[in-house]
């Protein structure tokens, strides 16, 4: 497999990293700027105070996922390693039921759970070995992207003000941090073939939330 084609698997398998990644950056970032950006008039200020926002958010998240991924697959490994027969026969209850669910034929899930109840460990593993073979991503590659999507989102609504005066900055921050918003709720939408609207709603609801916080907090910290 190319490097291309490799760092694009990794993407896929970890496209609930990059969701969230940036989700948490936008709203964070845009709640903290938004609250500081209404009390002070210098641009430099907020700068400084996203900027470093959106890098320890980053990595705090990074770190994260990481220790969650890890986390998960210790517990499959476990669950490999460890046989418990009320788990066993209870995943080869589940094994069998899929099994019915998708179509086969009755007496071949019969002889299926007959073969599990006979493997008590391969019906243990069998789901975890599944679920590590659907995931496709690495605990370092959860990271990897929860970094890059957290610390984008994070610095949409910062970099505005390194360039612009507060006044325009504001402005251009609402807006491009809207747009990023918008097309993040359209593509929770279209990964999880919800509606789009919905999804997207709720995206910026919950990013105007964390700015009316941020600039409640502002205004009553000052």
């Amino acid at each position: 497999m190319s490097a291309g084609a490799r760092i694009l698997s990794s993407l896929k398998a970890s496209i609930g990293d990059v969701v969230f990644g940036m989700e948490d950056g936008t709203v964070s970032i845009f709640g903290l700027v938004f609250g500081v950006a209404m009390t002070t008039s210098d641009p430099h200020t907020v700068l400084i105070a996203g900027a470093t926002g959106a890098a320890a958010a980053a990595v705090s998240m990074m770190a994260g996922s990481y220790l969650d991924a890890e986390s998960v697959r210790d517990a499959r490994a476990a669950r490999r390693r460890v046989v418990d027969p009320a788990a066993a026969k209870a995943e080869a209850d589940a094994i069998a039921a899929a099994l019915a669910r998708g179509g086969m034929a009755p007496q071949d899930v019969s002889t299926v759970a007959a073969a599990l109840g006979r493997a008590p460990s391969a019906a243990a593993g069998l789901r975890a070995e599944l679920a590590d073979a659907e995931d496709g991503a690495s605990p370092a590659s959860h990271a990897f992207w929860m970094f890059v999507s957290d610390l984008f989102a994070g610095f949409t609504p910062v970099l505005p003000f390194a360039f612009l005066p507060m006044e325009s900055a504001r402005i251009v921050s609402l807006v491009l941090t809207t747009v990023l918003l918008v097309a993040l709720g359209v593509g929770r939408g279209l990964v999880g073939k919800r509606s789009v609207v919905r999804a997207t709603l709720e995206t910026l609801a919950i990013a105007a939330s964390a700015a009316l916080a941020g600039v409640a907090m502002g205004h009553f910290l000052s």
